[in-house]
């Protein structure tokens, strides 16, 4: 069965997608995934933070001049070294990989600020690029932050690199806002071509007895999908931009319910960290093979069956579906 879809404009073998991660941090790991199956390959995410730096530091370097060069050496080690060659190497990687593999390959820039994402974004595309994926991780540590002004952010973030590069570009966006569905529409309609649904805050857990707290990364389990499966859903003939559903796929099962609730893409990177690049294959046999058990003659036949109507009243829509959840867990646990 043809698993082809599009997703950005791009036409992928199959919509299952490598999302930014540890296992695309060299061009054996890209390999690894393109030969494993994946539809297209999200490289990992290069920091906001980390281009500040390596800018601040050719900046000190251009103002000691030549004549210091080699005293400033000793302060700031060689770019295989330290962050100040993490540009380069990065390019590097993604023109390799674009160069080494038949799958599209994404570049992906993760931050919080509008200034400072165009002249990479720029290079990326420059560096081969199908695409960038702009991960928008904007966690106000000032209270007195208005969820307005934080959306806006989003907006000009989108607006400044749509500005200079002409490849498509996806936003990642938080599950934490005031209105998810009306940034979404904004930033369809301000020319995101793509909504990445959802990224995950880390947040720090309480070592009660070193009394400190601890920050760390754990790998999305099944029920993490179900937000942002529900997002999808409601998003899905509201907005032209494509969706792509990230976090709790691990089975083929949670494949089809992304494309059920009308993501064209699932993305995934816990399970194939879990079980290795290879896994993406038992992903999509058990997508095939729910296809053809269901009489689904094509990937389209069966996205966005179980989407928000559109000719329905949303909010009366998930309200419903909300009360008929606790009328159910009423009757199932009042009887223990």
């Amino acid at each position: 069965m043809d698993l082809s879809t599009q997703y950005l404009g791009l036409t992928l073998r199959n919509p299952v997608v490598a999302s930014a991660g540890p296992l695309q941090q060299n061009l054996d790991g890209v390999r690894a995934l393109a030969d494993g199956g994946v539809g297209a390959i999200v490289l990992y995410s290069l920091f906001e933070e980390q281009l500040r730096h390596e800018a601040a530091k050719d900046a000190l370097l251009e103002e000691l001049g030549s004549e210091s060069f080699a005293e400033s050496l000793s302060y700031f080690p060689t770019p295989s070294a330290s962050a100040s060659g993490l540009s380069y190497r990065y390019l590097n990687l993604l023109e390799r990989s674009v160069s080494a593999v038949d799958v599209p390959i994404i570049a992906s820039l993760n931050g919080s600020n509008a200034g400072g994402w165009t002249d990479f974004a720029r290079r990326m595309q420059d560096a081969g690029a199908y695409a960038i994926e702009l991960n928008i991780y904007l966690v106000p540590g000032d209270v007195t932050t208005s969820g307005r002004e934080v959306e806006e952010r989003h907006i000009e973030i989108l607006t400044a690199v749509k500005d200079v590069v002409s490849i498509p570009v996806a936003v990642k966006m938080s599950p934490y806002l005031s209105s998810i569905g009306q940034l979404a529409v904004c930033l369809d309609e301000a020319g995101a071509d793509g909504l990445v649904l959802f990224n995950r805050f880390l947040q720090p857990e309480v070592d009660v007895e070193a009394v400190e707290t601890s920050s760390g990364v754990y790998l999305s389990t099944p029920n993490d999908g179900r937000l942002p499966r529900t997002w999808i859903a409601a998003l899905r003939g509201r907005v032209q931009a494509s969706l792509a559903g990230t976090s709790g796929v691990e089975t083929w099962e949670d494949v089809v319910r992304y494309l059920l609730a009308g993501a064209d893409v699932a993305m995934t990177t816990s399970s194939l960290l879990r079980h290795g690049p290879d896994h993406t294959r038992a992903l999509l046999n058990g997508l095939e093979t729910w296809l053809a058990r269901k009489n689904f003659a094509s990937l389209d036949a069966a996205r966005g069956l179980l989407a928000v109507p559109t000719d329905v009243d949303a909010n009366a829509y998930e309200r419903a579906g909300y009360v008929s959840a606790l009328e159910k867990a009423k009757n199932v646990y009042g009887r223990l």
